[in-house]
């Protein structure tokens, strides 16, 4: 494909290859120096969360809650991290495994978290503000809630599957 596609292009379709590289290089260049402010927004949002305690302490208030609709509060940081940054998300669900092994319901569940939601706010940062766009209009609830939603499907899933 790396050979063929560029061959195709060049001696059938008569696109000057190297040319179309470059331009289209520069381009994406130029996209990644616009979206730098909003990524770094970001991180820094999601490294203040984490150091404030703030995550301890709301994990602290709601973990009876929780406990009481069968959602593992072990889990709670993830759902609430998965959003904001794929990378601190990992990081999480590499702990859930590392603490409770990886046959655990909660691991399991965590797995299948990480896999049924989406880094919601990295993806409209990078996404709107490469196209410079300020107002993401229903874009955002409707992506919270589609996370929500496979936050919520994941324990019941897990739990119907496994126990």
């Amino acid at each position: 494909m790396l050979v063929g596609i560029p061959f195709y292009g060049l001696v059938v379709k008569k696109i000057k290859v190297y040319e179309s590289f470059v331009e289209g290089a520069k381009d994406g260049f130029t996209i990644a120096v616009r979206i730098i402010p909003y990524l770094v927004a970001i991180l820094v949002a999601i490294g203040m969360f984490r150091a404030s305690g703030a995550l301890d302490m709301l994990l602290t208030i709601l973990s009876p809650i929780l406990t009481a609709i069968g959602f593992p509060p072990e889990n709670l940081p993830l759902a609430l991290m998965r959003p904001l940054s794929g990378s601190g998300s990992l990081g999480l669900l590499t702990d859930l495994v590392n603490h409770h092994g990886t046959d655990s319901l909660v691991s399991k569940i965590g797995a299948t978290m990480f896999g049924s939601t989406e880094t919601t706010f990295y993806v409209l940062a990078v996404y709107f503000g490469s196209v410079g766009i300020r107002r993401s209009r229903h874009a955002l609830p409707a992506g919270l809630i589609a996370d929500a939603v496979g936050v919520f499907s994941a324990v019941y899933i897990c739990r119907l599957l496994i126990g």
